[in-house]
């Protein structure tokens, strides 16, 4: 086809922001050549690889690490179909959704649901999308006409009692300083696991009297988060233990040159074990498991069961809708709300009065 060219089949060296290596690739899409060119990496890498790296390059953080995993997730998928990535039809996108849909996956054991696989096409739509009419080197998008799952109103994130997560919190404090510290400030602040992990010990200090948290949030917005006096608590012993000195605060006696550790005022809030690397996210989901097999929790929490118990607790306990989505980082009042249908709607539904004003008969 006069000025477009089929996708390579050769050996590729992939560059550092590879997803994964494809083995084959079927010649069913047609590219523009001269808009490669001008994409990052060299002309023996593979196209893919470096389409993703640019359309990477728009995103940060949190972001761009999820677009990425979600990248490395499809790039999977059509490495098992024996086809490239870029040479993808809808049939392919469509056999994906289906797998995703019916299948068991190896982390979770249970089929994906419905807000992942929403959001796995969105950040493919966004990728062709950006190779289309950005980067003018793609001619199709196999996404664009995938019907997208219907995700429900509700939160399926397993949600927590108040008697749960005090639980949880015990046996953390049970466990280690980092495991409830960390646990505390996910149960008491509503963070995401990343932007919790992503903090780095100068974030910790002082704003108008409140001792606070600098994070960034979901598309690289900062914000400074309160620390209630349990969560404070637990950092404090935490930070004393690895004897790291908060912004514009003493070291604590027994650390320092003279005591047990030496001070630390630069990076990571939370350490892996032997210090120096900042505290991964799966080992972090690892040890919250096993924390909640010890005390008989429900299976199926994860970090974001306590993001979604910070919800409904604050709800049920009287808080405002819009201070908890501001405290959450909600751009969308309904986002908040989901968190609050799956358990306490239930609790204040009409049913329940208008059947009370009838027959004077309360829930069971």
């Amino acid at each position: 086809m006069t000025g477009e060219r089929a996708l390579s089949t050769a050996p590729t060296t992939i560059p550092a922001t590879a997803v994964v290596p494809m083995v084959t690739v079927a010649p069913s899409l047609a590219v523009r050549p001269a808009p490669l060119d001008r994409l990052p990496g060299a002309s023996g890498d593979d196209p893919f690889h470096r389409l993703a790296a640019a359309w990477l390059l728009g995103y940060g953080g949190h972001t761009q690490a999820a677009y990425r995993r979600d990248l490395s997730a499809w790039a999977t998928w059509c490495q098992q179909l024996d086809v490239h990535p870029l040479a993808a039809q809808r049939f392919h996108v469509d056999a994906w959704v289906r797998h995703l849909t019916t299948q068991p996956q190896p982390r979770t054991g249970r089929p994906t649901s419905a807000a992942t696989i929403a959001r796995r096409l969105s950040a493919l739509s966004r990728f062709y999308d950006y190779g289309i009419h950005d980067a003018q080197f793609l001619t199709h998008s196999p996404v664009a006409s995938v019907r997208r799952p219907r995700v429900s109103d509700d939160s399926q994130a397993v949600g927590l009692t108040a008697e749960e997560l005090r639980c949880l919190l015990a046996a953390a404090a049970a466990h280690s300083n980092r495991t409830h510290a960390l646990v505390a400030l996910l149960t008491f602040c509503g963070l995401r696991i990343g932007e919790a992990l992503g903090a780095d010990v100068s974030d910790y200090g002082h704003d108008h009297g409140h001792r606070v948290l600098r994070i960034t949030r979901k598309g690289g917005k900062a914000a400074r988060v309160p620390l209630p006096p349990p969560v404070v608590r637990a950092l404090d012993d935490y930070l004393a233990e690895t004897g790291t000195k908060p912004a514009g605060e003493a070291l604590a006696e027994g650390t320092g040159a003279s005591g047990r550790f030496e001070p630390r005022a630069s990076g990571p809030l939370f350490l892996a074990a032997g210090g120096g690397r900042r505290y991964p996210y799966t080992s972090a989901y690892e040890q919250l498991g096993r924390l909640c097999r010890a005390v008989g929790l429900p299976r199926g929490v994860s970090p974001h069961s306590l993001r979604h118990s910070y919800a409904t607790e604050s709800l049920r306990l009287g808080a405002a809708l819009q201070d908890v989505q501001d405290a959450m980082g909600h751009a969308d009042p309904r986002t908040t709300r989901r968190y609050d249908r799956s358990r306490h709607n239930l609790d204040r539904s009409p049913n329940y009065l208008l059947s009370r004003s009838l027959t004077g008969e309360d829930a069971g």
